[in-house]
């Protein structure tokens, strides 16, 4: 079955997120979204992981659907969505954890993915945590416990249940951030580091830079949206073609393409990553922004004030690179490279994303077409330009083709992407 899954999202008990990001809203904007798979986020949290067990249940082995009894958020115009394009909803249980703790001399700050296929391994994770630190204050938990010790509490506690390190490449919170990482998987990991097999490459790189660094090479690399509001489901989305369940997308993590060459992983939905708020170096508060061969003529400083350079994501990935240019493993995903539906529109409209005019052609656009991901990645251009909305289909056309003017991120400030009509 081939199968959307956005596996890296939070509820509203974490901080800086949305109120709306609770089980009924998360379910629905799937549905919109065109994502059949979504991770819970934050189940260390105590609140969080009270109404998971109260508004789901088991579906497909280690999957999780809404309750019967559960109704989707009425907030939402779910009579957008044809009938026969809606899909069903699965939830898999999932975490992120913020491990700040000292190494060699060196404070590390780098977050975490956990995913398990039971209530019970959930239940077993989070007590060994509670006697760590806090749990209630944030749904991301920011524990002073080393990722090596973390991954070997998931590995005695959940043996079925995986890790992986998330936005690899951010600069302040990440396994080989700038600020704060490593320069390997193994530096960080030790003698665990054969059960890492995936790694989230975040909004602000994609899988062809990632792949210009040859130690990377045994790891299969994914995309999630870490969406903190439920209309940013599915910004970022891996796509894999697998039996539907728990165990099955865990072995097409560690396998993604078999000896038959059939792909198990069949595409990545990205970022232009160049969009992502760290992708180039830069100081926010001078709002001064370059690329890496600027900022190291600049010795990592800013000429406006002199302070140092927030070192982005590009910078990281060609320090750590040896290679010229990407080499792909055998069998290796494609990859879509989208602008949401919303930032095409509020192009096109002149008008901000999230205005009324905006969001009311979106939602016509659902009804008439189908599920956004399903808009931006199959549905024929000439389709499109059968729709009565002028330049959709050129614009659409343009993001698929890669013909799109593109503005780098840095130091916490969004890029954007224009299709330029």
């Amino acid at each position: 079955m081939r199968f959307i899954a956005d596996l890296h999202i939070h509820s509203l008990y974490s901080r800086a997120t949305s109120q709306r990001l609770h089980i009924r809203s998360l379910a629905a904007w799937s549905q919109i979204k065109g994502v059949h798979l979504l991770g819970t986020g934050d189940f260390t949290h105590p609140l969080w992981f009270r109404e998971l067990q109260d508004t789901l249940e088991p579906a497909e082995p280690g999957f999780f659907r809404l309750k019967e009894s559960i109704l989707l958020d009425s907030f939402l115009p779910f009579s957008c969505i044809p009938s026969s394009e809606c899909v069903p909803t699965r939830f898999i249980l999932s975490t992120e954890i913020s491990s700040i703790y000292k190494r060699h001399g060196k404070v590390r700050k780098v977050h975490s993915l956990i995913f398990v296929p039971d209530f019970a391994s959930a239940e077993r994770i989070k007590s060994a945590l509670a006697a760590i630190g806090n749990l209630a204050a944030d749904g991301r938990p920011i524990l002073g416990l080393d990722v090596h010790d973390l991954l070997e509490i998931v590995l005695e506690n959940a043996p079925e249940g995986f890790l992986v390190p998330t936005h690899i490449w951010t600069p302040w919170f990440s396994l080989f951030g700038s600020r704060s990482g490593f320069d390997s998987v193994e530096e960080c990991f030790g003698d665990l580091s054969s059960h890492i097999f995936a790694l989230e490459t975040g909004l602000s790189s994609d899988p062809a830079m990632n792949r210009l660094v040859s130690a990377l090479d045994r790891f299969t690399l994914i995309s999630n949206s870490d969406c903190h509001s439920p209309e940013k489901i599915g910004r970022e989305a891996t796509v894999f073609d697998t039996t539907f369940d728990f165990f099955a997308m865990k072995a097409a993590l560690q396998t993604p393409c078999d000896a038959a060459g059939h792909r198990h992983l069949a595409a990545t939905i990205e970022f232009y990553p160049e969009e992502g708020k760290y992708h180039h170096d830069g100081h926010r508060l001078c709002d001064f922004c370059c690329d890496p061969y600027k900022s190291k003529e600049l010795h990592g400083l800013c000429p406006i004030c002199g302070k140092p350079l927030t070192i982005g994501v590009l910078s990281r990935v060609l320090d750590l690179a040896d290679r010229l240019a990407p080499v792909y493993p055998p069998g290796a995903p494609d990859v879509y490279s989208l602008i949401p539906l919303q930032e095409i529109l509020a192009e096109l409209l002149g008008m901000g994303p999230g205005t009324k005019t905006v969001m009311s052609k979106y939602w016509q656009l659902i009804q008439q077409v189908g599920p956004e991901l399903t808009i931006l990645t199959e549905t024929p251009i000439a389709d499109l330009a059968s729709v009565d909305f002028p330049c959709l289909a050129e614009a659409v056309y343009r993001v698929r083709q890669n013909l799109v003017h593109k503005k780098a991120g840095f130091d916490g400030v969004f890029g954007t992407i224009k299709v330029n009509l």
